[in-house]
């Protein structure tokens, strides 16, 4: 379980009691107004606090990390969980839409890597850092989603998790124990991102795929000399069990795995958890500005960020039009099937049409590009998005984006999302306020979204914890050992 952070300790007292010093620091004007913004939001600074998260070093989320770098797992072989959610690349790809199976160079990842027809997933690669910390929905468009939305059990709650196995609104008895769990059986049966497009001829359903995938990995285990024959002293290990490898070696124990690893990954050391421990000095002015502007709302002077990034975790876990430009292949929405409906897509709402979850700003410097679709590579740029998307929509250059990347209906898709947004607007729905931001406050802003940032992050030597080193086993001989053209 990890440690349990402090609670919010007085700004006038500040450094004084958490270091002895004789003398308090005395908090400014800025502090004082900051103060009064936490305490009437109800934060504590601590996202993780009272969650029971696994540690890196665990036995389940070890195999597990096995598990997300290797290519077996792919109906090629030449793809992994990693490929589009590398540590290094902030728990993502670093790139607008990602690229599976099929890639040129398969070990290849973040900018460069490429795919002869283009990117063929329709979404960018949401991050997995703080996985474990969503408690109603994972995915863009929410289709992993917590029945009961308890808050602090990612999912863990007794009423169920629906999954894309199953209609809306009903629960999946395989989904797991807990989202991120039930997130993870699904990029294997994604043509796409892993499966692959000729892999289970006669396989249906995700079930199946599944369980062919599982019946290979089996086969080899059997096959005498096979190299993945060394797994199931991995999966004995983790799961402190004898048993043979039909019993331990099951996709169900593999999504288990692959999901502790993934919730392991949590990252809220920030410079704004310091600040609320008692380092007055942990932000500087420009992002204790960014705050103010932050949390107060438009008639306080502020960009009211707060009503939908809201809590300690940056999120109402819900689903808003905004807009962003759409680009890529699409989700199989609209007229020529390349446009992208979102939460709609779950819903069948037509309020929900280009809806799409808020994303946690936790960490959010190195999860770039930004938007569902990665329309915007930039922080400054999607806050100014966030500002006046019609300014935005309309000063947007298509012909920024890789010569790969498809935008042939993307300027017709991306009006018909902004006519949703205008529609939402004017009928009084919770939306974006068109605000007139000086350059200053912009820069403040991203300022303090850069002061959500984990140092461990952006410190290669910090993330190789979660990273496969030398002295962990390579069961199958078929690691990806990731090479970058690029490091953010």
């Amino acid at each position: 379980m990890r440690r349990i952070a402090l609670r919010l300790t007085l700004f006038v007292v500040g450094l004084a009691l958490l270091t002895g010093c004789a003398t308090p620091v005395v908090e400014s004007g800025l502090d004082a107004r900051l103060r009064d913004l936490i305490e009437t939001a109800g934060l504590t600074g601590d996202p993780a606090r009272g969650r029971d998260l696994p540690e890196i070093s665990d036995p389940v989320p070890q195999l597990g990390m096995q598990l997300f770098f290797t290519m077996a797992l792919s109906g090629k072989q030449d793809a992994a969980c990693v490929s589009c959610h590398h540590p290094y690349l902030g728990g993502g790809d670093a790139i607008p839409l990602s690229i599976g199976v099929d890639a040129d160079q398969p070990e290849l990842l973040g900018p460069g890597r490429t795919h002869p027809e283009g990117p063929l997933v329709p979404r960018n690669a949401p991050t997995t850092f703080n996985a474990g910390l969503w408690d109603r929905f994972l995915f863009h468009d929410g289709r992993v989603e917590s029945l009961g939305k308890t808050p602090g059990a990612n999912g863990a709650d007794g009423y169920g998790i629906r999954t894309p196995d199953r209609p809306w609104g009903y629960p999946d008895v395989l989904a797991g124990p807990n989202l991120v769990v039930a997130q993870a059986r699904f990029p294997v049966t994604s043509e796409e991102e892993m499966r692959g497009f000729d892999f289970g001829n006669g396989h249906g359903n995700g079930n199946e795929v599944r369980n062919a995938l599982t019946r290979e990995l089996l086969a080899e285990i059997i096959a005498a000399g096979a190299p993945s024959a060394n797994w199931l002293p991995e999966f004995q290990r983790a799961f402190a069990s004898e048993a043979d490898a039909a019993t331990l070696i099951t996709f169900e124990n593999i999504a288990y795995a692959i999901g502790e690893y993934e919730r392991s990954q949590v990252f809220v050391e920030t410079p704004w958890k310091a600040y609320f421990e008692g380092d007055v000095d942990a932000l500087g002015e420009a992002a204790k500005r960014g705050a103010l502007l932050f949390f107060q709302t438009p008639a306080e002077g502020g960009a009211n960020c707060a009503s939908c990034h809201s809590g300690d975790f940056f999120t109402d876990e819900q689903f808003h039009v905004l807009a962003v430009p759409q680009i890529g292949v699409g989700k199989d929405s609209g007229l020529y099937g390349d446009d992208d409906w979102g939460r709609a897509l779950e819903t069948h709402r037509d309020d929900d049409r280009y809806a799409f979850r808020t994303p946690t700003l936790l960490n959010v410097e190195v999860t770039a590009p930004y938007g569902h679709d990665g329309a915007y590579a930039t922080l400054e740029a999607i806050v100014r998005h966030h500002l006046n998307p019609e300014a935005a929509v309309a000063a947007y250059a298509f012909d920024q984006l890789d010569p790969s990347i498809r935008v042939t209906n993307a300027v017709e898709n991306t009006q018909r999302a902004l006519g949703q947004w205008r529609r939402l607007r004017d009928l009084g729905y919770p939306t974006v306020t068109v605000l007139a931001l000086d350059d200053g406050q912009v820069a403040d802003l991203v300022a303090f979204l850069e002061a959500l940032t984990d140092p461990c992050v952006k410190d290669r030597a910090c993330l190789d914890a979660w990273v496969p080193g030398d002295g962990l086993a390579d069961p199958d001989g078929r690691r990806l050992n990731a090479t970058f053209s690029v490091l953010p």
